[in-house]
């Protein structure tokens, strides 16, 4: 299993606990699912450790809209590479409640996926592979689309406000 991110492969940090886990005493940086944060919610954010969200199928992200300052991570699970429903959280998170932290993609995660999942949001992808592989994929992936029609929060511009711009250039010019 190798985690990009930042053009980067970088160390698992983070445990991922299931409902019924036992916390652990520590400091340990843990990431719980949505519906044990909203049990466990004053315990979880009393703790010195990082804490971190899994958003499964079927979860509503608005759910964590008054915690996200609380919250270093988000994983967004994946059973299926066809169960799109994460491509929404990750809009959700980060254009309309303002997510700063780590958002990343986990599951079924392909490389042919990973262009769509930036444009969404996700800075992060848990992949199969190993590093090297797995890296190549991410940047490859990256770099494959360079003119977009669909506008999204990653600030890129879009084919139309590009003709657009050259409209007014030439224009301007003339």
């Amino acid at each position: 299993m190798a985690i990009v991110k930042n053009d980067s492969v970088i160390d698992q940090e983070w445990v991922t606990l299931d409902a019924e886990a036992d916390l652990p005493s520590g400091e340990e940086n843990i990431i719980v699912p949505l519906a044990r944060f909203k049990e466990e919610r004053e315990t979880l954010i009393g703790r010195n450790g990082g804490l971190g969200v899994q958003l499964n199928p079927g979860d509503a992200p608005e759910d964590l809209a008054n915690d996200l300052d609380r919250l270093s991570i988000i994983t967004v699970n994946f059973p299926a590479y066809t169960d799109g429903r994460g491509y929404s959280y990750a809009r959700v998170l980060r254009e309309r409640l303002g997510f700063k932290g780590e958002l990343r993609a986990i599951g079924d995660v392909l490389r042919d996926q990973i262009l769509y999942m930036h444009r969404c949001g996700f800075d992060a992808y848990e992949l199969k592979n190993d590093d090297d592989v797995s890296l190549t994929k991410v940047r490859a992936a990256l770099k494959e689309m360079t003119v977009y029609y669909q506008p999204t929060g990653d600030g890129r511009a879009t084919a139309a406000s590009l003709r657009e711009r050259r409209r007014a250039a030439l224009k301007s010019a003339s």
